[in-house]
């Protein structure tokens, strides 16, 4: 095997209502299929303008059932909110799942954007980027040493311990982030940086303006860009596309890559070139016979 670039897929989140039996079998047939990674949305309520509120399964209960189904595949939250945890709690739960899945967990972070969902559950969504820098604090802390102790203006966690301990150097951490102030509290210290399509067209030209940016960003604060590996969610529709609901901030009406799978591929190995080690493939429509088409691409990578 050749492939230039790892590759993992998205699962459901809103686009219809999806049963564990469904999701179970997508995260298991992802596995069989070859791909390396299996990926979840962390939200918990939209409200469209055009219909009901909709909302997807809890994230980090999807997750432990999905690390206990599975063997090979790597996975994570795309990207866990801080804001919806106790930070001390969010790492406990991050380092459970890492030991259910036998240290397969990439944890995705960011500060969160969709508004409704704070207000119908209760969370503050004032000030969220200096939230999320004592949270991540707290975390990062927890997961790399076992170990935490702040008073902050938002959190106090004191001599707080995580035992069992988190494996050695704790799971790999991962920013979803374009914003200055999140990128210059996270770059010094994550593994990985995330970036959704809709952030650069989903295009390797508009990929390679975004990376420039993170570069950038990485610079200011004095980490070597190369040691953070770039990851992208990619808009993918491997057979007719079913017209993939794009809510809120995250905008509407980028197109996904579309036609033969060696086409998809040679974009993919572009993003790969661009600088690019990792994608998430958010499959439009995404199905089990979606997944299955999808693998071709894989074949064509290879």
């Amino acid at each position: 095997m050749s492939r230039p670039l790892a590759v993992g897929i998205q699962l459901p989140e809103i686009e219809r209502r999806v049963g564990w039996t469904e999701l179970r079998a997508m995260a298991v047939l992802a596995e069989q299929a070859g791909f390396d990674s299996v990926w979840v949305g962390d939200h918990l309520l939209y409200r469209p303008e055009d219909g009901p509120p909709v909302g997807p399964w809890e994230a980090w209960s999807l997750l432990a059932a999905i690390a206990a189904v599975t063997d090979r595949v790597l996975l994570g939250p795309l990207v866990a909110a801080t804001s919806f945890h106790n930070p001390a709690m969010l790492a406990k739960k991050a380092a459970t799942v890492d030991e259910i899945s036998g240290g397969r967990l990439v944890l995705g972070l960011g500060a969160g954007w969709n508004r409704a969902e704070y207000e119908a559950f209760g969370f503050p969504f004032d000030r969220r980027a200096s939230r999320f820098e004592e949270a991540f604090t707290v975390i990062r802390s927890l997961l790399r040493t076992g170990r935490a102790d702040l008073r902050g203006e938002f959190t106090d966690v004191r001599d707080c311990v995580l035992d069992p301990p988190p494996r050695p150097g704790g799971p790999p951490l991962m920013i979803g982030s374009i914003g200055e102030r999140v990128l210059a509290a996270t770059l010094p210290y994550v593994d990985l940086w995330n970036g959704w399509f809709q952030w650069f067209g989903n295009t390797t030209e508009g990929l390679r303006r975004l990376l420039r940016r993170v570069d950038a960003a990485c610079a200011a604060v004095g980490r070597d860009p190369a040691e953070v590996e770039r990851t992208v969610a990619v808009l993918v529709a491997p057979a007719t596309p079913a017209g993939r609901p794009v809510h809120g901030a995250q905008g509407e009406g980028v197109p996904p890559l579309s036609g033969p799978p060696a086409a998809v591929a040679e974009t993919l190995a572009e993003m790969a070139a661009a600088g690019v080690g990792h994608v998430q493939l958010v499959l439009d429509p995404i199905t089990l016979a979606s997944i299955e088409a999808a693998a071709a691409i894989l074949d064509a990578l290879d």
